[in-house]
């Protein structure tokens, strides 16, 4: 089955290593909410789905074999071996206005986002009076450290600790609402570029440890990244519950994956063979396909969502493991 950035290959179910081990009734709350906004093809396995949830893994496993063909992907040249990284949502301590540390702001889309393309780079935004002017009146909250304004940048929402001008604090979410059209640079690439760390050693920890010895040079850093992600802020009504994905529905922490959707559609339950950061135990799990990301493109590739905290934090800032991957699709 060729789709446009990867070719599925058909594959049996004693192909999914560790297939009969997953917790598979853990992906019943990301299943049905991928079925919210479901491809076409799966409006009838969606109803069914809805119909009576699982009692047991093994029923789970049995339910989708029922119904679903694995399918091995790859890219269009043949290879199987692809890459997952991990992201989540960072937990930030923010004020709504600004004082001491907290000076870093979070911005809402400016008035004429749409009418001047490239917007203005990082760069500018932090030292040019035009740019500046340009966002005149669009902060809405702000953070003690540039590195977290960055890392909510990054991973495209996140979750603020707010202290309103009354002293009340409330638990809100930012969310992607747009950035200034300009290519998104690591800043990990270029702390490598620059021999300030190995290769293996770019990791998000290791970056926010460099940034603390080197506090003379994070606007060079900074710099180095010219795309700038503007946000809106939403209510947070169940903090159990992640972001809305690429799909437009919640993600599900350990549950939920953002792909190339030219490799898989969203709403596609995906297979994944990979090990975890540090520890490197197998990683093998039935996840849902419902993100994508601006560095996620290709046949297998994936972005693992690990939830939001420290520990979430912590294993999405090291994860750059070796993936194979499986699509299950409606049989004929």
């Amino acid at each position: 089955m060729q789709r446009p950035r990867s070719r599925w290959v058909s594959a049996d179910w004693a192909d999914l290593p560790g297939w009969e081990l997953d917790a598979t009734t853990e992906l019943w709350p990301a299943l049905l909410r991928g079925c919210d906004k479901p491809p076409p093809e799966w409006a009838r396995v969606c109803s069914d789905a809805r119909t009576l949830p699982p009692a047991s893994d093994a029923s789970a496993r049995a339910w989708l074999r029922q119904r679903l063909q694995p399918w091995r992907v790859e890219s269009p040249e043949g290879s199987a071996e692809g890459l997952i990284t991990g992201y989540f949502e960072p937990l930030v301590e923010a004020r709504r206005v600004p004082g001491g540390a907290f000076r870093f702001a979070l911005y809402g889309p400016p008035a004429d986002l749409a009418t001047r393309k490239p917007y203005w780079t990082r760069q500018q935004i932090d030292t040019q009076r035009p740019a500046q002017a340009s966002l005149q009146g669009r902060a809405f909250a702000y953070v003690a450290d540039p590195l977290d304004a960055l890392i909510l940048q990054i991973q495209g929402s996140g979750r603020l600790n707010l202290t309103e001008v009354n002293g009340r604090r409330s638990l809100v979410r930012v969310a992607f609402a747009g950035h200034n059209d300009l290519p998104y640079k690591s800043v990990g690439k270029w702390l490598i570029e620059q021999g300030q760390l190995r290769a293996e050693q770019a990791s998000w920890p290791a970056i926010k440890t460099w940034a603390r010895a080197n506090p003379q040079r994070v606007n060079e850093m900074l710099w180095s990244n010219p795309r700038f992600v503007f946000f809106r802020e939403e209510p947070l009504p169940d903090p159990g519950l992640g972001p809305r994905g690429a799909q437009n529905v919640p993600l599900t922490p350990g549950r939920s994956i953002a792909v190339d959707a030219q490799s898989v559609p969203y709403g596609t339950p995906v297979w994944l063979d990979t090990t975890e950061p540090l520890s490197n135990t197998p990683l093998r799990r039935l996840v849902m396909a419902q993100d994508t990301g601006s560095a996620i493109t290709g046949a297998v590739r994936a972005d693992y969502f690990w939830g939001w905290g420290e520990v979430a934090e912590q294993q999405a800032g090291r994860m750059k493991q070796p993936l194979r991957m499986w699509v299950l699709w409606p049989k004929n």
